[in-house]
């Protein structure tokens, strides 16, 4: 049993604690911005001169899964074969997972502007080769990829984009049901204007999530949403709302080390018990020592403001260049974490 499992199984039948919070590291990017999702190759004095390579990528999600702090790790199904090949999994408590669908919102590619228009739906990953390896199920010979991955879905409040998205995800889910494959539900804030009062779009989020789920039974349910952090009021709303529900809140920018700390931190407070984080853990001056101290924050052993502090005492003792300094590092730049 993967360390996720437990974990579910303590926050679904209220016996949650802190260090039940789970932590996803998101290393999907090439699903999206592609090549430059790698982050940049950087030198210990800050400098660098260009992005990773794929090679180069892999092993950073090695060192991360052998560092087992993470409970999942999320990547393309792609870089998820080249990892299995390594036996980067193999006898880990991490659970893999990769990303099952790539909409047109999140094709964010250099002079691109395809995430102007409203979302439209695409799937690139086959289930069958992500679970066994084959254009056709084996699963007398078990699962040699993984059994779990992301959905992605947005609303834009436009009725003839929202509806086709909708199709796909029940097409998508009776696959998933097909092949015993499980998933985890992404809801996007709107990527393109929605005639909707920005004060109430966090609140609209929570009705369409609500109102797609509501007709879906337990067979076809998600483990556990992704969603933005529209502040304390939206999550503590939906979180309460009905606590068979699991809720994880994406890392979004790569903002400031308090602005990620302060994320896990407010999260967890307001109802939250996963966090997906992509640019916050790729783009850190150390991401191994990043994902160290948000595992402190989420289990409540350190405040943010105390653990950007020893993050960048760490820094020091590594030699290692902060990209700001220690005040600039320790200012809530987001504004969702301001009202909280």
């Amino acid at each position: 049993m993967k360390r996720l499992d437990s974990k579910l199984a303590r926050i679904r039948s209220g016996h949650y604690k802190r260090t039940d919070f789970i932590i996803a590291d998101a290393k999907d990017g090439d699903m999206g911005p592609s090549l430059t999702s790698s982050g940049p190759h950087r030198q210990p004095d800050g400098t660098w001169t260009r992005y990773r390579s794929r090679a180069e990528f892999l092993d950073q999600i090695a060192a991360i899964v052998r560092q087992d702090i993470v409970d999942i790790m999320l990547v393309s199904a792609s870089n998820l074969e080249l990892l299995n090949e390594r036996e980067v999994f193999h006898n880990s408590a991490v659970k893999p997972a990769i990303r099952a669908n790539d909409t047109t919102d999140i094709w964010r590619c250099r002079g691109a502007v395809y995430h102007n228009s409203p979302s439209r739906p695409f799937r690139s990953a086959n289930l069958s080769h992500v679970m066994y390896g084959a254009a056709e199920p084996t699963p007398d010979k078990g699962i040699v990829g993984t059994d779990l991955g992301l959905y992605s879905i947005t609303f834009n409040n436009d009725i003839e984009a929202d509806v086709r998205s909708l199709e796909h995800f029940s097409a998508f889910r009776a696959d998933a049901v097909a092949h015993g494959f499980k998933y985890f539900l992404e809801v996007f804030n709107p990527n393109v204007d929605t005639g909707i009062d920005p004060k109430l779009v966090p609140h609209y989020i929570n009705d369409v999530i609500l109102r797609c789920l509501a007709g879906v039974t337990q067979a076809e349910r998600p483990q556990f949403l992704k969603i933005a952090y529209n502040g304390p009021r939206a999550l503590e709303e939906l979180a309460s709302f009905d606590p068979s529900l699991v809720v994880g809140v994406l890392g979004g920018g790569a903002g400031t080390t308090r602005d990620c700390f302060e994320l896990i931190y407010q999260a967890e407070r307001y109802g939250a018990r996963v966090a997906l984080f992509g640019r916050k853990i790729n783009l850190a001056e150390n991401p191994l020592t990043m994902v160290s101290f948000m595992r402190q924050v989420a289990d409540g052993s350190i405040a943010p403001a105390e653990a950007v502090k020893a993050y960048h005492g760490e820094l020091q003792k590594q030699k290692i260049k902060a990209a700001r300094s220690l005040e600039e590092d320790l200012a809530i730049t987001e504004a969702p974490l301001k009202a909280g």
